[in-house]
């Protein structure tokens, strides 16, 4: 894997807009190949298959495509996915019985309507899937710079998975103290247990 050491001199808005245009550029069929590599490493690791409830991430602008993951979980999992407080900039958590039962939220990102919400604990959670626009080895994170879920991993310990194209593993990423690094990097090419662990 080749690093591109250019990133050590940018910051994290930087990286961030550089790595968000790289995964807008690829096509839908791309994408959709390597979030379907992604799935299958996913689904077979330990963390995974022992794990009951499952917060995950719905895909929108580029992500590594969360849907159909989401769709095979409910198989043998309680799917769990957040709503974006738009006040406060944190997350709520809600239980999900049905792909049908999501709607446009703020951002353009499904999230459960109104009627459907069942609020869940983060402290029922087993496992975490995290989004992200860049990651480094550590498990050092950078997101869409609001914070949602710096705010939500800090109060947790249970295992934080990130879901990424290879493309968005880098050498170093910027941390502020308030950063929380994720356990396990999954691309289209392998499984990273990070560092920090």
């Amino acid at each position: 894997m080749l690093f591109d050491y250019s990133f050590f001199i940018m910051n994290k808005n930087e990286i961030r807009k550089l790595l968000k245009n790289k995964r807008l550029n690829q096509s839908k069929d791309e994408v959709l190949a390597k979030s379907k590599q992604i799935k299958n490493r996913l689904f077979q690791i330990d963390e995974f298959k022992k794990a009951k409830n499952i917060l995950f991430y719905v895909s929108y602008d580029g992500e590594v495509f969360t849907h159909d993951a989401i769709k095979d979980a409910f198989i043998d999992k309680k799917v769990v996915v957040p709503i974006s407080n738009k006040e406060d900039y944190s997350l709520i958590l809600s239980k999900l019985y049905s792909f049908e039962d999501l709607g446009e939220g703020p951002y353009g990102i499904l999230e459960p309507k109104k009627e459907k919400i069942k609020e869940i604990s983060i402290d029922e959670i087993d496992l975490i899937i995290v989004p992200g626009i860049g990651f480094d080895l550590k498990g050092n994170r950078i997101g869409h710079g609001k914070g949602f879920y710096d705010r939500l991993l800090k109060n947790t310990n249970v295992p934080i998975i990130a879901l990424a194209f290879e493309f968005q593993i880098i050498e170093n990423i910027p941390i502020d103290s308030h950063d929380k690094p994720v356990d396990i990097i999954i691309t289209e090419k392998r499984i990273i247990y990070c560092k920090n662990r």
